[in-house]
């Protein structure tokens, strides 16, 4: 291929063009910048520097200044969220609103903003109202989302399943986990007010949906021993070693129970001991041990207690030890002294038996199937903290 030498003029040509083009940038962006009041830069100084207090008042000067800029809006409305002040951002984004020339891009972005508001506050009729709205829009996905939160709020449970069940379509994303305890919640409903059929109808569907909901099972075998189907209950209760092991701590002392209404207290115990040896656990241990305590005696309690002990270390393992001893103590000068010694380690084991959500670490004494703090389910691991503390 031969060389064209007006190529060499091309390159020059080129080249003024890009630099043409840059300078034209260049002066625009410098102009543009020259039309934004001061404050609206140390608004965002004061951002880059996580002060939102000095942000907003920078902002609202800059607002006041020219009232057409409307992405300053949402960033101020925003700010005003995620300081709680909810009545502040709802007028900030009603003011976007009433604006007629607002695209309806940005329409739709101010309307899901006053949802967002509305859900902050706690005024879920109005969210509901707003995101019902948007179910048509490019945001229906994201209003979804918001509307499932609103209903687990309002405990509307039929319409949570429901609104699940269309995320899962929708996305592709299992909800079985969730699907399952909003029909658990129903159950425990229809218990309440006496519908054994319909708490039936509803663990069966929460089963459906999630093969392993170890809540579904609990409950179920709940429900057969209230019905007076015991051997019903012990099999929907030992169901729980195929679906989630680490959850058999929840049903040991049931099992105990029904295995004792059968007169069969014996092999209940060998159930429940051989779960311990497979699956270790303080609130599994605590309950084998305070039934072996009760039936066959202090000395089988100190032996399982010891042997439980030297194979996972636990304050608790050592208080249940202690324990033990204290009963079968001889005289009333020994029984003093490990009295003392286990009223110490006791106050510490009353401290860490807690248990730990997974997603925001809020801690409670009692197990919960939906976090207190952050709304999640089935976000608590039924271990008590000490296990993941001190456990060595």
């Amino acid at each position: 291929m031969e060389f064209e030498y007006w190529w060499l003029l091309g390159f020059p040509i080129f080249f003024g063009l890009g630099w043409l083009a840059a300078r034209i940038d260049i002066q625009h962006l410098l102009r543009d910048s020259r039309a934004l009041p001061r404050s609206y830069f140390k608004g965002l100084n004061f951002l880059l520097n996580e002060q939102p207090d000095k942000a907003i008042e920078a902002f609202i000067e800059v607002v006041k200044v020219d009232p057409e800029t409307i992405d300053l809006h949402f960033t101020l409305g925003s700010l005003f969220r995620r300081r709680g002040e909810y009545d502040r951002a709802i007028r900030m984004h009603q003011n976007l609103l009433e604006r007629a020339d607002l695209k309806a891009e940005q329409r739709r972005a101010a309307l899901f903003a006053v949802g967002l508001d509305y859900l902050k506050a706690g005024i879920l009729d109005r969210a509901e109202e707003t995101f019902t709205r948007l179910l048509d829009s490019p945001q229906a996905a994201e209003a979804r989302v918001h509307l499932l939160e609103i209903y687990q709020q309002e405990k509307d449970w039929p319409r949570a399943i429901a609104m699940a069940g269309r995320i899962a379509a929708d996305t592709g994303e299992g909800r079985g986990r969730e699907i399952a305890q909003f029909h658990c919640e129903l159950a425990t409903g229809d218990v309440t007010h006496t519908r054994p059929d319909n708490a039936r109808a509803n663990l069966e569907a929460a089963l459906a949906a999630n093969r392993k909901s170890v809540r579904a099972s609990i409950q179920l075998g709940d429900l057969e021993r209230s019905t007076g189907n015991t051997d019903a209950a012990i099999e929907a209760w030992q169901r729980v070693e195929s679906q989630s092991p680490a959850y058999l701590a929840l049903v040991a002392q049931r099992l105990i129970e029904a295995h004792r209404d059968l007169g069969r207290l014996e092999d209940g115990l060998t159930l429940i001991a051989g779960y311990l040896e497979r699956y270790p656990s303080l609130d599994l241990l605590d309950t084998v041990f305070q039934h072996t305590l009760d039936a066959k005696g202090a000395e089988a309690a100190y032996t399982l207690v010891r042997n439980e002990l030297r194979r996972n270390p636990t304050l608790l393992g050592l208080d249940r030890l202690l324990e033990a001893q204290i009963v079968a103590a001889s005289s009333p000068e020994r029984r003093r002294d490990l009295e003392l010694v286990r009223n110490l380690v006791h106050g510490h084991t009353q401290r860490l038996a807690r248990y730990r959500c997974e997603t925001c670490g809020f801690k409670a004494r009692q197990f919960h199937w939906h976090c207190p703090g952050c709304g999640g389910w089935e976000s608590y691991p039924p271990r008590r903290s000490e296990e993941f503390d001190l456990t060595p």
